[in-house]
């Protein structure tokens, strides 16, 4: 995931965290996948709205949502935002 969001949005910051171990047990995480959280800080998102931005992020980590990603916590902000 960490290496599609990079490709993808050229981040200045970014941060994944992996927090299937909370969700064991779900019924969502009896495939496998897992429950993320990103916060991704990248001038790609200049312009765009809340929803354009995770858009841009659904769009980076593609089909990895159908075999990895069950649930992806997103918190996308520029680096002005950032400061």
């Amino acid at each position: 995931m960490r290496a599609a969001l990079e490709a993808a949005l050229s981040p200045q910051s970014l941060e994944v965290q992996d927090d299937s171990h909370r969700h064991a047990g779900h019924a969502g995480a009896a495939d496998g996948r897992g429950h993320f959280n990103v916060d991704i800080v990248s001038q790609a998102f200049a312009g765009l709205s809340p929803i354009a931005r995770h858009r841009a992020v659904y769009a980076a980590v593609g089909s990895l949502m159908d075999t990895d990603i069950h649930a992806l916590a997103i918190r996308a902000r520029t680096p002005a935002e950032a400061s």
